[in-house]
C-alpha cells in the first residue's frame, strides 16, 4: 500500500514518507467495496522491506453510514512498549456530474472530507495531511535545483539519458505535437538550469 521511509521538512514529518490511506485506491483494488463489507490487511515497505501493516473492515453496505475501522500497533522506539489501536473513520461520497459516487474519508481529527490519511513516523493516529502539518519531498528541493529536477523528470518521461544539456529524442509511438510540446518546455528549463550555473559561478567566484 505504497512506500515508507524516513525524512522531515524544517523538523516536520513528509507525507511521502507517511504511512498513507488512499480510499481510492482500496475501492480500485478490491480492498474496498461500494454496497458491501471487506476486511483484510494493508502492508507498506520501505525500501522494498516491510515498515508496517494493519488490519481493516471497511463496511459500506449502508452507504449514509458507511465506515473503515482499522486495528494496528504501535512501537514505542525508546522503551519498545506496544499500543494497540483502534481507530474508526467515518465515510462519505459525492456525486461528480459525469455519474457514479466518490467515495470519501473525514479526518478523525478534523472531520475534513480527504481523499488520503496519513500516520508519519511515531504517530499514532491516521489523519489528514493538514492535521499533521505534512509538507512534501520536492518542497525540500533548494530553488536553484528545481529547474535541473523538472529538467530530468521531462528526460525520464521521454526515456533519456538524465544530464543537463543531455540530448532528447521522441520515443516511438509519441505524438509528434506532444514531443514538440515537451521539447519547448525541455528548453526552457535548459536555460533556466543555464542561469542558475551561471549565478552560482558568479557566486563562487566573489
Amino acid at each position: 500500500m505504497g512506500g515508507y521511509g524516513s525524512g522531515s521538512q524544517h523538523g516536520k514529518p513528509l507525507a511521502d514518507s507517511a504511512k498513507r490511506l488512499d480510499l481510492a485506491w482500496m475501492v480500485r483494488e478490491g480492498l474496498a467495496q461500494p454496497g458491501g463489507v471487506r476486511a483484510g490487511r494493508l502492508h507498506w515497505t520501505c525500501n522494498g522491506r516491510p515498515a508496517g501493516n494493519i488490519s481493516y473492515t471497511c463496511n459500506m453496505s449502508a452507504p449514509h453510514s458507511a465506515t473503515l475501522e482499522l486495528l494496528f500497533m504501535v512501537t514505542r522506539h525508546a522503551t519498545g512498549e506496544k499500543t494497540e489501536y483502534v481507530q474508526t473513520v467515518r465515510l462519505s461520497y459525492t456525486v461528480p456530474h459525469f455519474g457514479g459516487k466518490r467515495w470519501w474519508m473525514h479526518c478523525p481529527v478534523s472531520g475534513e472530507r480527504v481523499g488520503k490519511l496519513y500516520c508519519p513516523e511515531g504517530g499514532d493516529i491516521f489523519a489528514s495531511r493538514k492535521v499533521w502539518q505534512l509538507g512534501y519531498e520536492s518542497q525540500r528541493i533548494a530553488k536553484r535545483d528545481r529547474p535541473f529536477e523538472a529538467l530530468f523528470r521531462l528526460q525520464k518521461r521521454l526515456g533519456c539519458i538524465h544530464g543537463w544539456e543531455q540530448p532528447i529524442r521522441r520515443p516511438k509511438g509519441m505524438w509528434r505535437k506532444t514531443y514538440e510540446r515537451l521539447e519547448k518546455r525541455y528548453w526552457e528549463l535548459d536555460e533556466e538550469c543555464g542561469a542558475q550555473m551561471h549565478a552560482v559561478m558568479q557566486r563562487i567566484q566573489g
